[in-house]
């Protein structure tokens, strides 16, 4: 069963009235630049304040449901566990307070263009044999 899809226990996806958003983190390598995809992705305001609580608060008061899609992290939690724990955490807790305005799910696996990664293939084998 697809998340997206109406019969999905957790509601998820456009069926549900919800848009899907993705935040792709590949590249990102400090926080303020994980704050600046941040309000990129979601459109927040200009004087959105580029920091936990305020990212915090902009979660939950997002002017229509969404499900972030966050690509790309590895890197930067490779490089800044604390960080992307505080993010996990922040992430967590919006939908905590919100589970009807927001659902944030993890892709996996290394991004297209990753180093060691290889390009995306539309061969469902992937190219093996």
């Amino acid at each position: 069963m697809r998340f997206d899809d109406p019969e999905h226990p957790d509601g998820l996806g456009a069926p549900h009235g919800r848009e899907t958003v993705v935040l792709d983190l590949y590249g990102v390598t400090d926080k303020a630049a994980f704050m600046d995809r941040c309000a990129a992705a979601l459109a927040l305001p200009d004087w959105f304040g580029r920091n936990w609580d305020a990212l915090a608060d902009s979660l939950t008061d997002l002017p229509r449901p969404v499900v972030l899609v966050v690509t790309g992290w590895q890197g930067w939690a490779r490089v800044h566990p604390r960080e992307w724990q505080v993010a996990q955490d922040v992430f967590a807790t919006a939908v905590e307070e919100r589970p009807a305005r927001l659902g944030v799910l993890l892709a996996l696996g290394e991004p297209t263009g990753a180093a060691g990664s290889a390009p995306f293939s539309e061969d469902p084998t992937n190219g093996s044999p």
